[in-house]
């Protein structure tokens, strides 16, 4: 489809400046071949690289010589010139340490007057042997260079800032052109089952919800606590509100009990096969007791389901009940509940807490239609666009602090996966970023971009430079 294409970005220069090392560095493993002899690359050689979440097309090149057309230098110059046509932007690729030559400054002419824009990039800059040919640069006529070490991995950040302006836009659309090809082929394909654990204390009521649900006596049940040992999963078809069928996997667990009481061979490796359902999961329901409500094993086995990084809801089952247990206010039981939980649970906020009745099935479809909007934002992505907009703002509206005066820089953010959401931050000094200001940047990622109810991982991650040491007395 038009505009479907991301955006391709041609990576030129002289020989032996370090374009394959840099094209293998954007593309994340080594596919063109690197040595110190000059000429090495002679093909174009084409690759799918990211840098903080930018997506293009990364095209390395022959090294640009000054030699006759009909010489194999010669040949291989004009394929680095039809490279260019057609690209989207050229990164153009210097030595720092080595500085400027007549043949830099010949390759700057013939790219000033071609109709793509330059990104002009310093390499071998890690250090300060590079700050001459850095200085050096400006009179190419490319503005502010790229300082990087392709070899080192560092700088390359700095090359999302000088590339977003230039091919941001159509990089997003080719994203989301993917998006909706792949919705389009997958249009008619039945959606993957909602893989929903019930897990809870003994005799909390799991097995009887689920035979609620199925509308048969499918699992055993009784007065008796631990009558489930196995984890048993059972498919069936959920209609929804508008009388859609949706495909879930009901998990039964066995009650998880204090680690003191489980004193039995049998029952210890019910809980652990209950642990292991909880990894199968994508949505766990934590079904708690209205007639003894929250207790603190609840909030341990709530914590076992977050560290997994599963989504999480709580039902209170017996609602029926619920006020006869409470001296007649059941809203004060639902109150104190989620206070406990706020309480508890300060890794996540927002937790869907819903009342339900395994006995009269009161509360189960809602229960069941939120565990797939959960589902839905546990898998969520965020586009480059708008994770970097909320970045912008959130930095805006509270900078990072300066401790001892010197200031923490923190550079761009990326999502690094889904299911749960995993973002990774990069920067500097982030060693002395207080918890303070991580805890503000996951709640803000929280309450801005829609993960309020699923747990969500942030890693903080600072490049490393072998001459951070040098020169200081």
């Amino acid at each position: 489809m038009p505009g479907s294409a991301p955006p391709v970005v041609i990576i030129i220069g002289r020989p032996n400046v370090g374009k394959s090392t840099l094209f293998n560095r954007l593309i994340g493993k080594k596919l063109a071949l690197v040595d110190d002899q000059p000429g090495v690359t002679r093909d174009r050689r084409m690759g799918d690289a990211i840098v903080a979440g930018l997506e293009f097309t990364a095209v390395d090149t022959a090294g640009w010589e000054d030699e006759d057309a009909e010489t194999l230098p010669g040949r291989m110059r004009a394929q680095t010139e039809i490279s260019l046509e057609g690209a989207d932007a050229a990164l153009f690729v210097f030595d720092s340490r080595a500085g400027l030559t007549p043949l830099d400054s010949e390759i700057a002419r013939w790219l000033r007057g071609q109709d793509v824009p330059v990104v002009l990039v310093a390499n071998k800059a890690e250090g300060r042997a590079g700050d001459g040919g850095i200085y050096e640069s400006f009179a190419l006529g490319f503005g502010e260079p790229v300082a990087l070490s392709a070899e080192h991995g560092e700088g390359v950040a700095d090359l999302f800032d000088a590339l977003w302006p230039i091919i941001g836009a159509k990089a997003e659309a080719a994203e989301e052109a993917e998006a909706a090809a792949a919705l389009d082929e997958d249009e008619d394909a039945p959606l993957g089952p909602l893989k929903l654990a019930i897990v809870g204390r003994p005799n909390a009521g799991k097995s009887t919800l689920i035979n609620r649900l199925l509308g048969e006596d499918r699992l055993l049940t009784g007065p008796e606590a631990g009558i489930t040992r196995d984890s048993i999963a059972v498919d069936w078809l959920w209609t929804d509100k508008d009388g859609e069928s949706c495909e879930v996997r009901l998990i039964d667990t066995a009650g998880m009990r204090k680690k003191a009481n489980v004193v039995e061979k049998l029952e210890k490796m019910s809980v652990a096969d209950a642990r292991r359902a909880v990894d199968f999961a994508e949505v766990v329901v934590l079904l708690l007791d209205a007639e003894r409500g929250l207790e603190h094993q609840d909030l341990k086995i709530a914590s076992l389901v977050l560290e997994e990084g599963r989504a999480l809801m709580i039902a209170i089952n017996k609602w029926d009940v619920a006020g006869q247990a409470s001296g007649g206010s059941a809203s004060g039981l639902f109150n104190g509940i989620k206070g406990a939980l706020a309480d508890g649970l300060s890794q996540v906020r927002g937790l869907p807490v819903l009342t339900v009745s395994a006995r009269t099935g009161k509360g189960l479809d809602t229960m069941i239609g939120a565990a797939f909007e959960l589902r839905e934002a546990w898998s969520k992505r965020v586009g480059t666009a708008a994770l970097n907009r909320w970045f912008d703002d959130a930095m805006e509206a509270n900078p990072p602090p300066a401790p001892g005066g010197k200031r923490i820089k923190l550079r761009y953010i990326t999502q690094a996966g889904t299911r749960p959401p995993r973002f990774v931050i990069f920067g500097t000094r982030l060693d002395a970023l207080p918890k303070s200001y991580e805890r503000y940047l996951v709640n803000s990622i929280r309450k801005s971009l829609g993960f309020e109810a699923v747990p969500i991982r942030v890693t903080l991650k600072t490049s490393k430079n072998p001459f951070a040491d040098q020169g200081k007395s």
